[in-house]
């Protein structure tokens, strides 16, 4: 019976040839990811991995489940640079001055602490793109990153955190017209197009209400890891007039684009102060939160805007 066996053990073997069949490479599916909240499901192979480090906001480094270890370059985007300098002149419209190089070093910080909070420690599923090179620059994994079934990639650059990186993709042209509606809306990095360097640490815009609201004190740096103490990171502002300010409508803003509204019913007494915590807690006549998981302010400097309910800047400051 045993040179039956064999013999048929050949014949299945060569029709798996014949077929096309072949094995996939070790821990890799050609399995289709789960469809997203946006609809995208490129083909191409997959593997579940384990985030052990996010280098910066389109790198992580990451672990397979049988212990080895890669770093992966998010297919397609480009986050403004955290260890490096940035160029404004790869990102369409922004200024080239020392204004649009500080907005985009700020951008380039948020998307970064964005990636951290969404990825740090996550067990993630990479996609690799059939029409795409399997590796880039450094020997770097190029691939979409799944978290949660939702694309990280095309959440960057639908926030603004990203921008399209010109390469063979089959995403290409959804990205591109994410990134315009992002550009349009100045979100995130886009904000840095309307980049200028104020004439002194503190300026007011023309046409602004005469309100006398000043900065009275910048905690970027919270205690700890700012990602997991976000209201440790706070800015206080100080009435100087003599009159109260309704703040209802009133908006903060940071170099990236991100903005805080404050609720309606918010006032701010002559000679009181107001503090803007990062984190969640409930508003009080003193301080008001923000609501976010993560850290805003860059500890290496940002801007800080205050824009009235008509969306003029009342304040701008930057530390």
């Amino acid at each position: 019976m045993r040179p039956r066996i064999f013999a048929s053990l050949a014949v299945l073997l060569v029709l798996a040839g014949c077929l096309g069949v072949a094995p996939s490479a070790p821990g890799t599916s050609a399995e289709t990811p789960p469809a997203t909240s946006e609809g995208a499901t490129p083909a191409g192979e997959s593997v579940y991995v384990t985030v052990t480090e996010v280098v910066d906001g389109d790198t992580v480094k990451v672990r397979y489940a049988d212990g080895s270890r890669d770093t992966v370059r998010l297919l397609g985007v480009d986050t403004p640079e955290v260890y490096g300098s940035n160029t404004p002149d790869e990102y369409e419209g922004v200024p080239d001055t020392e204004a649009g190089v500080a907005c985009l070093d700020a951008a380039g910080e948020d998307a970064s602490a964005y990636a951290k909070a969404r990825l740090s420690g996550e067990r993630v599923r990479l996609v690799f793109d059939e029409t795409a090179d399997r590796r880039g620059y450094y020997d770097r994994l190029l691939a979409y990153v799944y978290v949660d079934g939702d694309s990280f990639n095309y959440a960057l650059v639908e926030s603004g955190r990203a921008r399209l990186y010109e390469s063979t993709f089959t995403e290409r042209e959804r990205y591109r017209a994410a990134e315009a509606d992002a550009r349009t809306a100045r979100r995130g990095l886009w904000s840095c197009v309307d980049a200028s360097t104020p004439t002194a640490s503190e300026t007011r815009s023309e046409g602004a209400t005469d309100a006398e609201i000043e900065v009275a004190e910048v905690r970027a740096d919270a205690p700890g890891n700012d990602n997991e103490n976000p209201n440790g990171e706070y800015v206080v502002f100080r009435n100087e007039g003599d009159k109260a300010v309704d703040l209802s409508g009133w908006s903060v803003v940071d170099a990236a684009g991100n903005d805080y509204t404050f609720p309606r019913g918010t006032r701010l007494e002559p000679g009181a102060e107001l503090t803007l915590r990062t984190g969640t807690g409930t508003d009080d006549a003193e301080t008001v939160y923000w609501g976010r998981g993560s850290a805003v302010w860059n500890n290496g400097g940002d801007t800080i805007r205050l824009r009235d309910g008509d969306g003029v800047v009342v304040l701008e400051r930057r530390y």
